[in-house]
């Protein structure tokens, strides 16, 4: 089944949207819980998912928006932490400032792929 080139377009970006919002209020649970006992540092995994979706292009030579359907942003602990692992404020803040940026960057792609839609549909009139 193909879908178009549209569709898979603005799935992708709305789950990197998705993605980068989770990212920002792990990072913000991160800092808040930061002096927490107990609390085990958490990290959204998406990107390796995206990654083996994106391998059907290899494969089909087209992206499989079934592959895509089974991406999803999730919350997990970092690699390697455990409980009394410390969260590292600095590590957090610049993520959570490199996370704005790249949410930025997502939200002009999604607002020029809409407008480059918008003229299409009205005869390349603006």
């Amino acid at each position: 089944m193909t879908h178009s080139i549209e569709a898979v377009t603005r799935s992708a970006l709305a789950l990197a949207l998705d993605a980068a919002s989770l990212r920002q209020q792990v990072s913000a649970a991160n800092i808040a819980n930061a002096n927490t006992v107990g609390y085990v540092p958490r990290r959204v995994s998406f990107e390796d998912q995206l990654a083996d979706a994106r391998q059907s292009v290899d494969r089909s030579g087209w992206i499989d928006s079934t592959a895509l359907a089974q991406v999803s942003p999730r919350v997990e602990a970092i690699r390697g932490a455990t409980v009394g692992t410390q969260v590292q404020l600095d590590v957090e803040v610049a993520e959570m400032a490199r996370n704005a940026v790249h949410y930025q960057a997502l939200v002009k792609g999604l607002s020029r792929h809409f407008s480059i839609l918008s003229m299409a549909a009205g005869d390349g009139r603006k």
